[in-house]
């Protein structure tokens, strides 16, 4: 499966915003993004102009890119919120939100949605007692998020629970750092989405 693997910082400064790829890195003065927040690139500082649709492809870029997904993951989750009841735009963001690697990135299991993706992987975590190792799960309220006795004791998990004090802790979902659990408390909803996103150009996009 195709992947990105050159900096990710590049990301940030294309998107012209930070998407915290970088875990911790990315609240210290290290951050390429607060030492070069223009686009990479020998045209990087000159004046951009973009068309109706390049403002489009760039939200989508940036929320796909936030969420670490590739192009086809990305679409099968837009359908899919297309066939849900409701404002799609909103729907979107939901199931984003509600996949099982940005909520083990939300309760600080891992520093960043990549890491967290490889918690999931490497089977480190639990719902509802049961493995899963799939990061595209979509958690369900109620549903009890806990880290396998033996992933516990990993240095770079018990790092990013420290650091869950420099990012908030989103209100529908419960962490217990003690006892490494998080309970879903309710479904995210829009206002939990704090990122900048206009998700109506991502759905503009879509619906050409």
């Amino acid at each position: 499966m195709a992947r990105y693997c050159d900096s990710v910082c590049r990301l940030c400064r294309r998107e012209n915003q930070k998407l915290f790829l970088k875990g911790d890195r990315c609240f210290t003065e290290k951050c390429a993004f607060e030492r070069r927040g223009y686009p990479p690139g020998q045209h990087g500082q000159g004046r951009i102009k973009f068309s109706e649709y390049g403002l489009q492809l760039r939200e989508k870029q940036k929320l796909k890119r936030m969420y670490g997904l590739l192009e086809g993951q990305f679409r099968k989750t837009f359908e899919e919120a297309e066939r849900t009841k409701g404002v799609t735009g909103t729907n979107f963001l939901v199931l984003l939100e509600r996949r099982l690697d940005n909520v083990a990135f939300r309760s600080g299991f891992g520093s960043s949605r990549s890491e967290s993706r490889q918690i999931v992987r490497h089977g480190l975590i639990t719902i509802n007692g049961k493995r899963v190792n799939i990061p595209s799960y979509l958690v369900q309220k109620g549903d009890v998020i806990e880290l396998t006795e033996k992933s516990r004791s990993h240095l770079r998990v018990q790092a990013s629970l420290e650091s869950t004090k420099r990012r908030e802790i989103p209100q529908w979902i419960e962490l217990d750092a003690g006892a490494f659990r998080t309970t879903v408390r309710d479904l995210p909803s829009r206002d939990d989405v704090t990122a900048q996103v206009e998700e109506r150009l991502v759905v503009e996009l879509y619906s050409k």
